[in-house]
C-alpha cells in the first residue's frame, strides 16, 4: 500500500483517497489512437486509471513518427492500437491495456453494446483515406512528405494494393458514427468526451445526460461562519466574552468570529434588524469594528475589519442551491442515485431542522486568538455539524427505507462528505451532439458571430463551423481541404460555401465568418500537430478526471482552443 501512495502522492494531495480509488475502478475506452488520443491517454495512465481500451484499425506509417510520441520507427506497418497500448503500458504497469485491431465507426455500427462495460469513452478524430482513384493519383504527384497528415495516403495505397475497397466512401460515416455513438453511451449512462485536433485549432466536447458532483471545490466561496446568524450556542459563547475588557493581552486574542457576532448584533438591533448593506453602511460597520481597538497592534481586530463583508452575506441557501432541491430529481424512487437520495434528505432538512439553512460545514479558518478560545471556538462549529449531519442521515435513512431500499446502502462517510459540501453541490446536464448540431442556440451564435467588443468570440466560433466544415467538405470531395497543393485556391471558396452553408442551416442567414480563418483551416490541410494534439488531449483528460472522480465541475459546453492567439473559448451552443 506504501508504493501507490508514494507514486501518486502528488495527485493525492488534489483528489483524496477518494478520487484515487475511483480513477482505479475507472475503465477507459479510446476511439482513435493519433496524437490527440494518445496524449490524452497518456495523462490518465500516468494518473493511474484502471484499464484501457484502443480501438484503432489503422497500421503505423511513416508519418506517424513525426506527431505521435507513442510510436518509434520499429513500429512502422505494426497495429497502431497494439504499438500505442504496449507504449502506454511502460508509463505505468498497474494499468491494465488491452488493444482492438478494428475501426472504430464499424464497431459502433455492428456492436454497440461493446461500450457498455466502460467507464468513459474518449472518442478523437479517425483516421481518414482517400477513395477516389484520381485524389490517390493526385496525391502521388503533389503530396508533400513533410507534411504531418491525418488523410493517410499511404494507408490507402497499402489498401489499394492489397485489393481492398473497404475504405471508400467512409467520410460520410464521421458525423453520423459520433452522433450514433453519442446515443449509445447515453443509453448505457456512459460517460463520452470528444476530443479533436485539426492544425491549429482544436476542439473538446463532454456528454452524457447528467453529472452530479459533491466535492465542486470551488476557487472562490465564502466560509459557512453563520455570522450574521448565530445558532444558540454560538451566540451564548459570544456573549460570554467581553470586547470591553481591559486586559490588552485578552483583548487582542479574542477571536475575530466574537468580535464580528458581537458588533453585528449591536449593529442590528440599531438598525431594525438590519445588518449593513450599502457601500456607505458597509464602511460605517468597519468604522465601528476599529472603534473597538485599544491598540494599533491587534492582528485580531484588523481581521475582522477584513472579514467585515460576511456579515452582509444572504442567510439562506443560494439560488444555485435552491434550484437543486427544487429539481424534479428529488422526487426520488427505487432507481434514484445515492446523489438524489442526499439531496432528498438536505431538502426535508433545510425546511426543518436547518430553519431555512444547509448544513453546517463545521471548520473555521486560522484566525488570532489564545488556544483555548480556539479551540472552544472550533468545539462549538463541529458540535453544531455533527448534529446537523446527524439530522440529515436520518433523513436520508428514512428516504431510502421509504422508496424500498436497504437503508444502510449509503454509508456514513458518504453522508458526511456530502453535509459538509452541501453548499456547494453541483448539477451539470448535457444536450445531445445532435441536438447541438441540429438547434444550437440561436442568440449565443449571434452574439458569438457578431461580437465586437471581444475578436476572440468570432474566431472561437468561426473555428466551431469550420471544424464541421471540413467534415462536410470531405464527405462531398472525399478529401480534407487544402491537402493538395494544387488545389488550394479550388478549396478556399468551396470551404467557405461549406461553412456557409451550414450557418444558413442553422438559422444564422446573412452571418459570414472571417475569411482569414477559411483561408487557414485550408492551408491546416488535415494536419494534426503534436502541439496542438497534446494541448487538446491535456484538457480532454483534465476533464476525464474530473467526471470521473466527480471533484470540481466539469465544462459545460464546447471548448474550441485557438493555437494562433493562445486563446481558448467555452462555446455555450
Amino acid at each position: 500500500m506504501a508504493e501507490p501512495k508514494t507514486k501518486y502522492d502528488r495527485q493525492l494531495r488534489i483528489w483524496g483517497d477518494q478520487g484515487q480509488a475511483a480513477l482505479e475502478k475507472a475503465s477507459i475506452c479510446l476511439l482513435n489512437c493519433g496524437p490527440t488520443g494518445s496524449e490524452t491517454l497518456k495523462n490518465l495512465v500516468l494518473g493511474g486509471v484502471g484499464s484501457i481500451t484502443v480501438i484503432d484499425g489503422s497500421r503505423v506509417e511513416i508519418e506517424d513518427l513525426g506527431n505521435n510520441f507513442m510510436l518509434d520507427e520499429s513500429s512502422v506497418g505494426q497495429s497502431k492500437a497494439k504499438c500505442v497500448c504496449a507504449f502506454l503500458q511502460e508509463l505505468n504497469d498497474a494499468v491494465k491495456a488491452k488493444f482492438v485491431e478494428e475501426s472504430p465507426e464499424a464497431l459502433i455500427e455492428t456492436n454497440p453494446s461493446f461500450f457498455s462495460q466502460f467507464t468513459l469513452v474518449v472518442a478523437t478524430q479517425a483516421q481518414y483515406v482517400l477513395s477516389m482513384i484520381e485524389n490517390m493519383q493526385k496525391g502521388a504527384r503533389s503530396y508533400d512528405k513533410g507534411k504531418i497528415l491525418t488523410l493517410r495516403v499511404v494507408s490507402f495505397l497499402l489498401d489499394l494494393h492489397q485489393g481492398s475497397f473497404e475504405s471508400m466512401g467512409r467520410f460520410e460515416l464521421v458525423e453520423a458514427s459520433l452522433l450514433r455513438l453519442d446515443r449509445i453511451c447515453r443509453q448505457a449512462n456512459i460517460m463520452l468526451i470528444c476530443a479533436r485536433s485539426y492544425g491549429l485549432t482544436g476542439l473538446v466536447r463532454i456528454s452524457l445526460k447528467e453529472h452530479t458532483v459533491v466535492e465542486s471545490k470551488p476557487d472562490h466561496f465564502l466560509d459557512d461562519l453563520r455570522l450574521n446568524n448565530p445558532w444558540p450556542e454560538l451566540k451564548r459563547f459570544a456573549e460570554s466574552i467581553d470586547l470591553n475588557t481591559t486586559d490588552p493581552v485578552v483583548h487582542k486574542h479574542i477571536p475575530y468570529v466574537v468580535v464580528l457576532v458581537k458588533i453585528a448584533d449591536d449593529w442590528a438591533q440599531a438598525h431594525s434588524g438590519r445588518f449593513p448593506s450599502s457601500r456607505e453602511e458597509k464602511r460605517a460597520f468597519k468604522e465601528l469594528i476599529k472603534s473597538k481597538m485599544i491598540a494599533l497592534d491587534e492582528d485580531n481586530y484588523k481581521e475582522a475589519v477584513e472579514a467585515s463583508f460576511k456579515i452582509s452575506a444572504p442567510q439562506g441557501i443560494s439560488s444555485s442551491l435552491h434550484q437543486i432541491i427544487n429539481d424534479h430529481s428529488v422526487e426520488v424512487d427505487s432507481t434514484s442515485s445515492d446523489f438524489w437520495v442526499m439531496v432528498g434528505a438536505l431538502k426535508e432538512f433545510i425546511a426543518n431542522e436547518g430553519n431555512g439553512e444547509a448544513p453546517l460545514e463545521g471548520s473555521i479558518p486560522d484566525m488570532t486568538s489564545s488556544t483555548e478560545c480556539y479551540v472552544n471556538l472550533q468545539k462549538i462549529y463541529q458540535a453544531k455539524a455533527e448534529a446537523d449531519f446527524l439530522a440529515v442521515e436520518q433523513r436520508v435513512r428514512s428516504i431510502l427505507k421509504r422508496i424500498g431500499r436497504e437503508p444502510n446502502s449509503i454509508s456514513k462517510a458518504s453522508i458526511k462528505n456530502f453535509c459538509r459540501n452541501a453548499r456547494k453541490i453541483t448539477v451539470c446536464r448535457y444536450r445531445p451532439i445532435e441536438e447541438e448540431f441540429n438547434s444550437p442556440s440561436l442568440p449565443e451564435m449571434q452574439k458569438y458571430l457578431n461580437d465586437e467588443d471581444c475578436r476572440w468570440l468570432p474566431i472561437a466560433i468561426g473555428f466551431y463551423i469550420l471544424l464541421r466544415a471540413v467534415d462536410r467538405f470531405a464527405a462531398n470531395y472525399n478529401r480534407f481541404p487544402g491537402i493538395f497543393d494544387g488545389e488550394l485556391d479550388e478549396d478556399i471558396p468551396r470551404l467557405k460555401a461549406t461553412a456557409q452553408a451550414i450557418l444558413n442551416d442553422l438559422g444564422c442567414n446573412g452571418s459570414t465568418l472571417m475569411e482569414d480563418l477559411t483561408n487557414d483551416m485550408c492551408r491546416y490541410g488535415g494536419a494534426e500537430l503534436h502541439a496542438v494534439a497534446a494541448f487538446v488531449g491535456g484538457v480532454a483528460s483534465q476533464e476525464a478526471i474530473k467526471l470521473i472522480t466527480k471533484q470540481f465541475v466539469p465544462m459545460t459546453g464546447t471548448f474550441i482552443f485557438n493555437g494562433i492567439d493562445q486563446k481558448s473559448q467555452l462555446l455555450i451552443l
